[in-house]
């Protein structure tokens, strides 16, 4: 048997060894909820508005920092491991031609921040990795960016809640209003509902301005600064004076602030309440959320077991003065944050005024509003 068809049924054997690993680590994936997909460069291209491009020639690039791809994202693992799809005589023909004297020529890439995205060359990246490889050479184009994008960032969608950070940071000028303002999210799709929700505190704001015959209206920065100040911190601030971090050790206060804002609107809707003080909405939160399991185990217990009994006829932890003055005032005609939601978008079919332009993602509904899930 010549040599060469030795080498190809070697290269055979190591793509199959290969795909058996990918299935593996596709199968532990499902298990755990993980992610060992590539990146979609598009995704991120799209993104950061990637749209300037600066060509870097030839240099050498870590393997182990390639986490994306431009089209062929789906048929490797995050390590390149190669799927069921990938057409296992290429694969084994560029084994082959890796181990002649012939080599092979340098991949092309798109640089990111500290990563990269591969252009042309997943197969060759593949083989490279399965052989042990640690770097390759490759034609380097960089995409500019102010977000910095490192590999840990890749790790559980961090890379997009960075993009979405600096967008929110850049529509409100929060560094800038309240600096030290210390919002962090750790979800992505978060920081569009932060901005959502200043939105529709500006409209509430300037309606209360209207009944009071003022003719001042916020501008955007104003209502930044009153959001933060009226509706943000006093909710911090409830957050700390009930330690209720301590239940959620791996979140920020700005996700307990989307969950408690959350949980506010649910107790609205179902006891028909006036939106809950800062106080009395984070005391009812922790009266049944927490993320230590034990803990929320006798959260769990403590809610049946009133339900049992028939004694939900008001929200746990809050006193029955309070149940009492929130429906009234919700009689009165004060509106939960997702009915001044509604309310905004019924004027805004009605009169035809157009929604300013900002550059996310848009809202489609109330319910959008609190799209999260505590």
């Amino acid at each position: 048997m010549p040599e060469t068809q030795g080498v190809n049924y070697d290269s055979l054997e190591k793509y199959r060894r290969n795909v058996g690993k990918a299935q593996v680590a596709d199968l532990m994936a499902k298990m755990t909820g993980a992610n060992v997909d590539l990146v979609s460069y598009d995704e991120v291209a799209k993104r950061i508005r990637a749209r300037q491009q600066i060509e870097m020639g030839t240099q050498m690039v870590p393997l182990s920092k390639i986490v994306g791809s431009v089209g062929r994202y789906r048929d490797f693992t995050r390590t390149f491991l190669p799927r069921a799809g990938v057409n296992p005589e290429r694969w084994a023909r560029i084994d082959a031609v890796m181990h002649s004297m012939e080599g092979f020529p340098p991949i092309e890439v798109y640089k990111i921040g500290d990563v990269y995205f591969v252009r042309d060359g997943n197969h060759r990246v593949s083989v490279a990795r399965a052989n042990g490889l640690t770097h390759i050479e490759a034609y380097v184009t960089e995409i500019p960016t102010d977000v910095p994008l490192h590999m840990e960032d890749f790790e559980r969608d961090q890379w997009l809640i960075k993009i979405e950070r600096t967008e929110f940071l850049k529509e409100t000028q929060l560094d800038v209003i309240r600096p030290g303002h210390g919002i962090e999210l750790t979800e992505p799709g978060r920081y569009q509902i932060l901005l959502r929700h200043i939105q529709v505190h500006q409209y509430l704001r300037n309606l209360d301005l209207e009944r009071e015959g003022s003719d001042h209206r916020l501008t955007w920065e104003e209502a930044v600064a009153s959001w933060y100040d009226n509706v943000y911190l006093p909710m911090v601030e409830a957050i700390r004076s009930h330690d209720l971090m301590s239940s959620f050790p791996k979140r920020t206060e700005a996700d307990l602030y989307l969950w408690i804002a959350f949980h506010r609107e649910q107790l609205a809707t179902s006891y028909g309440l006036a939106p809950l003080s800062p106080d009395a909405a984070v005391a009812t939160f922790a009266e049944v959320h927490s993320e230590r399991p034990w803990e929320q185990a006798v959260r769990t217990l403590k809610f049946e077991w009133h339900r049992v009994l028939g004694d939900l006829d008001k929200p746990l932890g809050m006193s029955e003065e309070e149940f009492i003055e929130s429906r009234a005032r919700h009689a009165a005609g004060e509106r939960t944050l997702a009915e001044a939601e509604n309310e905004e978008q019924v004027q805004q079919e009605q009169f035809g005024l157009a929604v300013e332009e900002r550059e996310l993602a848009p809202v489609d509904s109330a319910t959008d509003l609190f799209n999260i899930a505590a």
